[in-house]
């Protein structure tokens, strides 16, 4: 419950922080336009009839303010923006609005707060997202160089592509086919920036790696890596991304990866459409790639027993568990002539409830 006398609202942006602070007792509005330092939201806060509670949307900031606020002893909660209740006939939004309105949400309790993650956490969790961009780059970078070559009609056909004999052929085969010289210089621009790109990404990994075998998180990446499709990079960004697995249930870690169908129901009529897509992207695309390895036939191979060297014996029972269960679901879809994304999904889904049963079992 709100037991605080003054509620306060803060809409924080990058260059400014609208404030807004409504007394429980006297029903007074105090609104200022702060600047985004630390020390001068403390200031004009410790003004305020205490006691004091601060709320603000999570975003780009980040939870520096938070971190702040609590240390000078400021309860803070940061709100999920996307729960928050906003009238449906409101037109008018202004910075000054915003802080408003959160600052009478705070008051009836109405805040639905994310999760606040450790300095390291968040830190790990930066580890990840820069691997994930740097995927990201250069998956385009190959696209760019293959997508010149097709321009020319230069395609590859020795197997597959950018192994060590598809870099063989590039440069001493694909290469001279470009007659253009203007040509040739862009070939190495695309070439080049593949390679820097992959050497950048394969620094990455090591550095995920090396966390991985080493950090609060490394009880959590073992025991996820008993699942098929989970490696330790996988796994490792599952954990940070999720955070605090008690969060959850079974059934409520889907909903926040997304994965759930999206409904728009009113008296009779039950309409559901593709999944939410909320929540956390990333996790979400980890998912849905993992849950593609369990359509094979499952059988316990070198990398999984290596695996489960390093997990209990808890994890190992339940993660064969979880590999059969989801192999046995792709076959009666691929048997009922399910299509392959849809039924990819609903494996993503279950995948995400045996990833929190595992991630909150005791290692004990």
């Amino acid at each position: 419950m709100f037991t605080e006398r003054t509620s306060v609202g803060l809409d924080v942006h990058a260059r400014s922080v609208a404030a807004a602070a409504i007394d429980g007792v006297t029903g007074e509005l105090f609104q200022s336009k702060l600047t985004p330092s630390y020390a001068h939201i403390r200031s004009w806060l410790q003004g305020l009839p205490a006691p004091v509670a601060v709320t603000y949307e999570a975003g780009p900031t980040g939870f520096g303010l938070y971190r702040s606020l609590t240390d000078a002893g400021i309860r803070c909660q940061v709100a999920a923006p996307s729960k928050l209740q906003k009238p449906s006939g409101d037109r008018v939004k202004t910075d000054a609005r915003d802080a408003v309105h959160l600052a009478r949400l705070l008051r009836l309790d109405e805040i639905t707060s994310v999760a606040i993650p450790t300095v390291e956490q968040e830190a790990a969790r930066d580890l990840v997202r820069a691997r994930e961009d740097c995927r990201g780059d250069l998956m385009r970078a190959r696209h760019r160089l293959t997508k010149l070559l097709l321009r020319h009609g230069i395609v590859y056909d020795g197997g597959n592509p950018w192994t060590g004999k598809h870099d063989t052929w590039l440069r001493t085969q694909a290469l001279p086919q470009l007659i253009s010289r203007a040509t040739q210089l862009t070939f190495d621009n695309d070439y080049e920036t593949v390679r820097t790109t992959w050497a950048r990404r394969d620094r990455l990994d090591a550095a995920i790696e090396e966390m991985a075998a080493d950090s609060e998180f490394t009880p959590v990446v073992r025991r996820l890596g008993c699942l098929r499709g989970v490696s330790t990079l996988t796994g490792f960004a599952l954990a940070v991304e999720i955070g605090d697995w008690h969060r959850f249930t079974g059934r409520t870690i889907g909903t926040f990866v997304g994965l759930t169908p999206a409904e728009h129901s009113s008296g009779e009529s039950k309409n559901r459409g593709s999944i939410a897509k909320t929540g956390n992207g990333h996790a979400r695309r980890l998912l849905v790639e993992a849950a593609w390895h369990h359509r094979p036939r499952y059988s316990v191979g070198k990398t999984m027993r290596d695996r489960w060297g390093l997990a209990p014996a808890a994890a190992r029972v339940r993660g064969d568990e979880g590999n059969h269960r989801l192999h046995q679901r792709w076959v009666r879809f691929i048997d009922h002539r399910k299509r392959h994304n849809v039924a990819n999904i609903a494996i993503a889904r279950e995948l995400a409830g045996w990833c929190w049963s595992l991630a909150i079992l005791d290692d004990s």
